[in-house]
Formats: structure tokens, C-alpha cells, sequence
């Protein structure tokens, strides 16, 4: 279970550092496109938080990455509005990366892994 253990505090303090910021979006934005993004984010932590006390993990490892995908576009969205600034982008961007790498990795090693006929196991 690599990264199991840092996947979901990385995505916690992403939420605890995302909040406060999509406050500042515009009022008519702040509960559409900022709400859309913590429902998000919230969704991901959730969705990790469920995987790690479940013994077949694969479907909800896939809805997390389709979530965090989701919510990559979201905060891009955000930038190009200038809701975000540049550096904020920036930070947002390489944590959700960070947290889809940890994901990916994670559902990686929950595939079942095959035997080739030379005896090699391969994922």
C-alpha cells in the first residue's frame, strides 16, 4: 500500500489550504465554481479515506482519480478566471499532481498481479 499513509494527509492539508482561498473567489463564483471545487476535494478525501478501510479498493481508487482529474480542470478554470493568482495556481497544481501520483501508485499496486509462463510476476 505505498503512499496509503501520506496520500490522505496530503490531501487533507490541500482541503485546509484550498478553503480559506476559494473564499476570496467573487460572491456570484464563490458558491458555484469554489463550492464545486471543495465538494470536490472533499469528495477525494472521502473517497481515500473509504479505500484504505475497504478490502477491494479498485473502483473507489478509480473514482478518487476521476474526482482529482475533475478537479485539476476546476482549479485550472479558476486561474484562467483569475480567481487564483499565478503562484497560488502553481501550489494548487503541484498538490492535486502530487496527490493523483500518490492515487495512481496506490491503485497500481492493488491490481492483481499475473504469472507469466517464464515464472515472472508481472502487474
Amino acid at each position: 500500500m505505498p503512499d496509503v499513509m501520506q496520500v490522505i494527509p496530503r490531501t487533507y492539508d490541500l482541503i485546509l489550504w484550498l478553503v480559506p482561498r476559494l473564499k476570496e473567489f467573487p460572491r456570484d463564483q464563490r458558491f458555484l465554481l469554489g463550492d464545486r471545487i471543495q465538494t470536490l476535494a472533499l469528495d477525494v478525501l472521502c473517497l481515500l479515506i473509504e479505500a484504505n478501510y475497504t478490502k477491494d479498493r479498485s473502483a473507489l481508487l478509480r473514482q478518487a482519480n476521476l474526482e482529482i482529474e475533475k478537479l485539476r480542470y476546476l482549479i485550472r478554470l479558476s486561474s484562467d478566471l483569475h480567481y487564483l493568482s499565478t503562484r497560488r495556481y502553481q501550489h494548487a497544481a503541484e498538490r492535486v499532481d502530487e496527490i493523483g501520483r500518490m492515487v495512481g501508485g496506490w491503485a497500481k499496486s492493488e491490481r492483481p498481479r499475473r504469472i507469466t509462463s517464464s515464472g515472472e510476476a508481472r502487474g
